[in-house]
């Protein structure tokens, strides 16, 4: 898959946090970041999403399947879809989570950040896990 430069930025980002190293996420951010994750917190480094997932999940990683990428005259927006998939809490596994990410790029870093998925739901009703 050919990438621009910034869903690559993107890529390396959700790379980076996937590990989870937040601090090597944390590069790819341009100071004063907003991370939204889900449920509307907001954080200002990866390590907020990063320990949030620790609570959540015993691992979790996500297969990016595509890259959306919208250019603007002075930004860009790169949406990254897919599924996210690991152990919950209890050792069961799940695939097929599905989540949208939506990131702001201007100048080559990454301004601001939404994240949605299935998490809640699947918690919430687990008939629903895949």
């Amino acid at each position: 898959m050919l990438l621009s430069k910034d869903a690559l930025v993107v890529r390396s980002y959700l790379e980076a946090s996937m590990i989870p190293n937040p601090d090597a996420a944390a590069v790819y951010l341009a100071p004063g970041c907003v991370i939204t994750f889900t449920g509307g917190r907001e954080f200002d480094h990866p390590r907020g999403p990063t320990a949030v997932n620790a609570e959540r999940y015993l691992w979790v990683k996500k297969r990016m399947q595509r890259f959306d990428v919208a250019p603007g005259e002075d930004e860009t927006v790169v949406y990254s879809i897919g599924h996210l998939f690991g152990e919950w809490p209890d050792g069961t596994r799940f695939d097929g989570n599905r989540y949208v990410d939506r990131f702001v790029v201007r100048d080559g870093m990454i301004v601001k950040m939404d994240v949605w998925n299935d998490s809640a739901e699947w918690i919430l009703d687990p008939s629903l896990r895949k």
